[in-house]
């Protein structure tokens, strides 16, 4: 189904978890699991005829010129040699192509990104860009809807999209055989969409439907969106990506036609083609389908920077659901600083699995939750670190009320030793493992190789980060994370958002 999933970027892992024996008694051993993996996958991403894994060339082009040892912890300031090759071209309107050929399977993935998300959208208008997701599955002049995912199911082909705050994605992974085909869809979609109002009116209502399955009625949609609203009060991320029900029902061709010709342009879009291809012959199929296509400037909105916050806030939800739920966010540093680095790795310390500091405290010790973790979530503007904590259900009236005020003291208390205390050596390399471990699993597939080129690309306009992060994440320092962590979690700047049960 097509629809809306969390903005990621590349220092936004998502949860890996070891096994506890794993991950709590033998660190040491996860750093060997990780070289090995690490080894064996950029190894499988190269051509037939593979060769080791190799230090990564300045310009993201794999040069394979050294050979990492085997099963060798490296050292901090070691880099990890993480690479594939690449191959960028930007036509004349203003289109990005990234190319990745890797012949070893038959396969292709092409995924066409667009640098449009819901911050993009206008006052009175939120949910146009998620909206305008379905409206791309319509249908062209060439190819009807029914047709489209037709087409594709017949050709072998499986398809999606997503939106997110930052941007619009679409991919196909289908045999490589059917390559022309898939650019011959995508570029009619981005040049002939047809838009009228009965499927306008059409997919509105399945929007509309959406939000109630996803929002409305859901308590964790509930609790997203009003983590989002707490944090952030002037930047458009406080809006819903899925919109409101008002605004879906402002939008009129016209304006979906207006929105199409903008945003859904060459100039402000990545494609990137994964798989079994020539790049010659896929350059030259690329500019036979979208050379023509003309080009079309963007405006850019300049969103105002959020005040500081000086003072802790915090949303109750009450809910027929059977316990507590509680989430504690700060706003921090957007994707791709230094501070989002260290903030990653202090939430892998913090709330990584069931080793993890708050999972030990709230779960095992104190035995106030059934889970408790933490995410650091890195968005294009700003970044969100988050501690999700589900509390014991059960007890007699009243209790839950004590167990949700205990598990909040013992949380903050948490918190306040990265602030105050540099977190061990030992803590920091589990840290570091996980995350390359997370990294090079979401590299193994052609389908990951392209999301991650894309979502760099669209992020920070290169996508040779792919191959830095890391290393990024090698050069961090227990003194960094402190200082990230006294900079921006303290009390003061925490947002507490909380679904409860009714009657509690």
């Amino acid at each position: 189904m097509k629809g809306m999933k969390n903005s990621k970027s590349t220092s936004q892992i998502q949860p890996f978890v070891l096994s506890f024996f794993l991950e709590f008694y033998r660190p040491a051993l996860i750093g060997l699991a990780v070289l090995s993996l690490l080894a064996a996958s950029v190894a499988n991403s190269q051509t037939s005829g593979a060769q080791a894994p190799a230090v990564q060339a300045p310009s993201g082009q794999a040069k394979l010129t050294k050979t990492l040892p085997p099963k060798a912890t490296p050292a901090p300031s070691a880099k990890l040699g993480l690479s594939f090759p690449v191959e960028k071209e930007v036509l004349p309107n203003g289109l990005t192509v990234l190319y990745h050929s890797d012949r070893s399977v038959p396969l292709v993935s092409f995924h066409s990104w667009f640098k449009v998300g819901s911050k993009d959208e206008k006052t009175g208008l939120t949910g146009i860009a998620h909206l305008f997701e379905h409206m791309m599955f319509k249908g062209t002049k060439k190819y009807s809807g029914d047709q489209f995912d037709l087409l594709l199911q017949s050709n072998g082909a499986t398809n999606n999209a997503f939106t997110t705050q930052d941007y619009t994605g679409y991919y196909i992974n289908a045999p490589s055989s059917k390559l022309e085909l898939l650019l011959d869809i995508e570029s009619d979609r981005m040049q002939h969409l047809v838009i009228d109002k009965g499927a306008l009116d059409s997919e509105r209502e399945v929007v509309k439907e959406e939000r109630r399955y996803r929002l409305d009625d859901n308590p964790m949609g509930l609790l997203w969106q009003g983590i989002f609203a707490t944090v952030f009060r002037k930047h458009p991320y406080k809006n819903e990506v899925i919109g409101t029900m008002e605004d879906l029902g402002r939008v009129t061709p016209e304006i979906a036609q207006d929105f199409h010709r903008v945003y859904y342009s060459p100039t402000n879009a990545v494609l990137v083609l994964a798989g079994d291809f020539e790049i010659a012959k896929a350059k030259e199929l690329v500019k036979k389908y979208y050379g023509a296509i003309p080009k079309q400037e963007v405006p850019r909105v300049a969103h105002a920077p959020e005040p500081d916050q000086t003072a802790p806030r915090s949303l109750f939800i009450k809910r027929d659901v059977g316990a507590w739920t509680m989430a504690i966010n700060y706003a921090v540093p957007k994707a791709g600083t230094d501070e989002s680095y260290a903030l990653d790795l202090l939430s892998a310390v913090m709330g990584r699995g069931q080793s993890s500091r708050l999972y030990r405290r709230l779960v095992y010790k104190e035995q106030l939750a059934t889970n408790a973790s933490t995410s650091n979530n890195s968005l294009q503007d700003a970044g969100l670190f988050q501690i999700f904590i589900s509390l014991k259900p059960g007890g007699k009236r009243g209790e839950a009320q004590k167990r949700f005020i205990d598990a909040q003291q013992s949380a903050y208390a948490e918190m306040w030793r990265p602030r105050n205390l540099l977190i061990t050596q030992a803590e920091l390399e589990k840290a570091r493992n996980q995350l390359i471990v997370s990294q090079v699993e979401s590299l193994k597939t052609l389908h990951g190789k392209a999301e991650s080129l894309a979502t760099n690309e669209i992020l920070f306009g290169d996508y040779n980060r792919v191959f830095t992060d890391l290393d990024r994440y090698m050069k961090i320092t227990p003194e960094q994370i402190r200082a990230a962590a006294r900079k921006y979690l303290s009390p003061e700047r925490s947002n507490l958002v909380v679904v409860r049960p009714k009657g509690e």
